[in-house]
């Protein structure tokens, strides 16, 4: 499944499109930057609730396919300008971590 296939089957608010043709693999959901750093499988869609500049960061470290923020979360002004200068797609949604990962899991991710 395309990051843009994950976001229209999943209802998920695009912030920044980013690379919507990228394969998406599978999910991680963290919240620890550097546990995400050294544990998100590259092609994943990584749940978080975090908001800030260094997300986008991580994100490009971890070669991640896309970002999703969980329970309605807003990135702030720097991750959004992050994410667009570096090509990272960003997606929020209101559901739980649990929730996107259970229904992404259930979509075959």
């Amino acid at each position: 499944m395309t990051v843009e296939e994950l976001a229209q089957t999943f209802s998920l608010e695009c912030l920044v499109s980013g690379e919507i043709t990228r394969q998406v693999q599978s999910c991680y959901i963290g919240d620890l930057l550097s546990r995400v750093m050294g544990q998100a499988p590259a092609g994943c869609v990584w749940i978080t609730i975090m908001t800030n500049s260094n997300v986008c960061a991580v994100a490009t470290l971890a070669d991640v396919a896309c970002i999703v923020l969980a329970e309605g979360e807003q990135p702030d002004a720097a991750l959004l300008d992050a994410a667009m200068a570096h090509g990272v797609g960003l997606y929020r949604s209101d559901r739980s971590a649990y929730m996107l990962a259970a229904a992404f899991a259930a979509g075959g991710i």
